[in-house]
């Protein structure tokens, strides 16, 4: 998928590809702010707050480095039926802002959809797994204090300006399930300066940071967190013990009552079983299988009552793999192997793309009957239609499937 973030993000840090991601720290600046601002800009995230349904600990806000109760500014919306929905009070918002606080929307890619689509040409050009947080800073407040994240990050200043210090690790390659704490910062800084809009940061998993406004006075900053988990060595090792499962001898019980002779030839023969599986099963392996197993991210069902469809668009997490063998043709994704004829190659990489396809414009282009292929790829849900909503996630940010 070209997604015009992606290539900007790549640009601005100098990076060609996702190799230097979780690499080093860096820096850089995209200088399309029209293109921030299709992202994301205050209003548009007040506006998203204020029409849905927000709790804790999705939507927080933090004054004088302390989260509040989320009672200061979420309140009840009571139905004529008696059913309280918990709604944002835009009012207490509104005055919490003025006062000087930090509004924290996490998952942002949830609630709207050209961060959704954004997160998913991350996914794509990652192969990890994206999730995006969005933070407003208003005033002098300040931010989150000294901390390490689990997973690496890119983070785009999108509107003002925000105080950063970022140091380096403290503990090697630390995870949120360690075998120890990861709990005394390090004394080396990285950066020290102010993220302007436009500026991008890349932060490693485990550096050090914060962030604040308390040097700034008046005004505000608007920057967006793209979380990215990478895969560790660990995760190989716990998908080895689930494919374990598949062999008779790892289903039986481990025999305390042996004696000592007989409970070592149990032990060896684990052993050995586990050195051949981790030769034969190897990390790509994993990787591989859990990009083709994870189904497609939620969407609007193919339903066929409001007729058919003008336009689709690919919704698997991860790009769909499209093998040729002869006159077949094999598409893996979202759990399934779905064959077709040769000769749908052209429209299948066209519908596959992640980017929206007008299946008229496609099917003369390509000389394919591409709403039949349409039709299977949205049972399939490999697919989904193009929606208004949906249909203006893209608009600016990706080019349409056509060709």
């Amino acid at each position: 998928m070209d997604h015009h973030f992606v290539t900007a993000m790549e640009k601005a840090l100098g990076w060609d590809g996702p190799r230097e991601l979780g690499a080093a720290f860096a820096r850089g600046t995209i200088e399309d702010l029209d293109l921030l601002d299709r992202l994301l800009n205050p209003r548009k995230l007040l506006d998203l707050v204020m029409r849905r349904s927000v709790t804790t600990p999705q939507f927080r806000i933090f004054q004088d480095g302390a989260e509040l109760h989320p009672g200061r500014y979420i309140h009840p919306s009571v139905t004529r039926r008696g059913q309280a929905i918990p709604m944002a009070d835009m009012h207490r918002v509104g005055a919490l802002m003025r006062e000087g606080c930090t509004m924290v929307l996490d998952e942002v890619d949830f609630f709207d959809p050209a961060m959704e689509a954004t997160c998913r040409a991350l996914q794509w050009w990652a192969r990890e797994l994206v999730q995006v947080n969005a933070y407003l800073t208003t005033q002098d407040a300040s931010g989150f204090k000294l901390h390490w994240d689990d997973h690496d990050t890119v983070i785009v200043q999108l509107a003002g300006h925000k105080s950063w210090e970022v140091r380096d690790t403290s503990r090697k390659a630390p995870m949120y399930r360690d075998s120890a704490p990861n709990s005394e910062p390090s004394d080396e800084i990285v950066w020290q300066g102010v993220m302007e809009p436009g500026d991008v940061m890349h932060i490693p998993r485990g550096f050090w940071h914060q962030a604040t406004r308390d040097d700034q006075g008046d005004g505000y900053s608007l920057h967006a967190t793209f979380g990215i988990v990478k895969r560790v060595g660990v995760n190989w090792l716990a998908w080895l013990a689930d494919q374990a499962r598949t062999q008779e001898l790892f289903r039986y019980d481990l025999d305390r009552w042996n004696a000592p002779g007989q409970w070592d030839g149990q032990q060896q023969l684990l052993a050995d079983a586990v050195a051949e599986m981790a030769t034969k099963l190897t990390p790509q392996d994993f990787l591989d299988a859990r990009e083709r197993e994870r189904l497609a991210a939620r969407h609007v069902p193919a339903t066929g009552l409001f007729g058919k469809p003008a336009g689709v668009v690919c919704i698997t997490d991860f790009e769909p793999v499209i093998e040729q063998h002869g006159d077949i043709v094999d598409v893996l994704a979202a759990g399934k192997k779905l064959t077709f004829a040769g000769k749908a190659y052209p429209a299948l990489a066209l519908l596959l793309s992640g980017h929206p396809v007008d299946t008229a414009d496609a099917a003369q282009k390509t000389g394919v009957d591409v709403e039949q292929l349409a039709e299977i790829l949205l049972k399939e849900e490999l697919c989904t239609e193009l929606t208004p909503a949906l249909s203006s996630a893209y608009t600016g940010l990706v080019t349409t499937g056509t060709s």
